[in-house]
């Protein structure tokens, strides 16, 4: 599930399946692997690039508090924690 840009002021989240490939490798680091779509997807990544994009401008120009409700007031969910970690 990755969280998404807001639609009409509404939250929105991407449900994905993905495949996972499992390496018989036993010199390989990593036992599983998980496919990427580019342009949608990134390792470890819980927002797609677009949001994660936004969410950095928003952090840049207001920072905490301030950026924290702008991002509620277009729909999007985070805390100003978050958008100081972004900076």
């Amino acid at each position: 599930m990755l969280a998404d840009t807001a639609i009409a002021g509404r939250s929105s989240y991407v449900v994905l399946q993905v495949r996972r490939f499992l390496c018989s490798n036993s010199g390989c680091d990593r036992r599983t692997f998980v496919e990427q779509i580019d342009g949608l997807t990134k390792a470890y990544a819980r927002t797609t690039p677009l949001l994660r994009e936004i969410l950095e401008q928003i952090a840049l120009a207001l920072a905490g508090r301030a950026g924290s409700r702008l991002a509620s007031a277009l729909g999007v969910s985070v805390g100003r924690s978050t958008l100081l970690r972004l900076v």
